[in-house]
C-alpha cells in the first residue's frame, strides 16, 4: 500500500497557474499513479494518469493542453502542473495510487490509495 499526501493547492485567478505535489511512502514507482477531483455536489472525476515509469500519460478532455502530469520516482512524488486555470477547475483534487501494480484505467474503483485531498479555487 501506498500512503499519500497532496499539498499545493490554493486560491488563483482564472487564467493562472498552480502546482500540485503528492508525496508518496511505500512502494510508489511500482503503481501507476493519478489525479483526480471533486467539486461540491457532484462526483469525484478523473483527470490525469501516468504510468509507473512516467512513460505515458492520459488526461480528461475538458484539461488537455493546460494540465501536465508527470512523476520523479527518486522522489516518491507526482505533481500536476495546472495553467490556463478556469473557473470550472474548482474543486478539491486528490492523488491516489492504482489499486494494484497490475492495474491500468482511469476509473475511481481502479485506484486503491487515497490522499486527504487539497482545495483549488480558482476565482473569475
Amino acid at each position: 500500500q501506498v500512503q499519500l499526501v497532496e499539498s499545493g493547492g490554493g486560491l488563483v485567478q482564472a487564467g493562472g497557474s498552480l502546482r500540485l505535489s503528492c508525496a508518496a511512502s511505500g512502494p510508489f514507482s511500482s503503481y501507476g499513479m493519478g489525479w483526480f477531483r471533486q467539486a461540491p455536489g457532484k462526483e469525484r472525476e478523473f483527470v490525469a494518469t501516468i504510468s509507473r515509469r512516467g512513460d505515458n500519460t492520459y488526461y480528461t478532455d475538458s484539461v488537455k493542453g493546460r494540465f501536465t502530469i508527470s512523476r520523479d520516482n527518486a522522489k516518491n512524488t507526482v505533481y500536476l502542473q495546472m495553467n490556463s486555470l478556469k473557473p470550472e477547475d474548482t474543486a478539491v483534487y486528490y492523488c491516489a495510487a492504482a489499486r494494484t501494480i497490475w492495474t491500468t484505467g482511469h476509473r475511481v474503483a481502479d485506484f486503491g490509495s487515497w490522499g486527504q485531498g487539497t482545495q483549488v479555487t480558482v476565482s473569475s
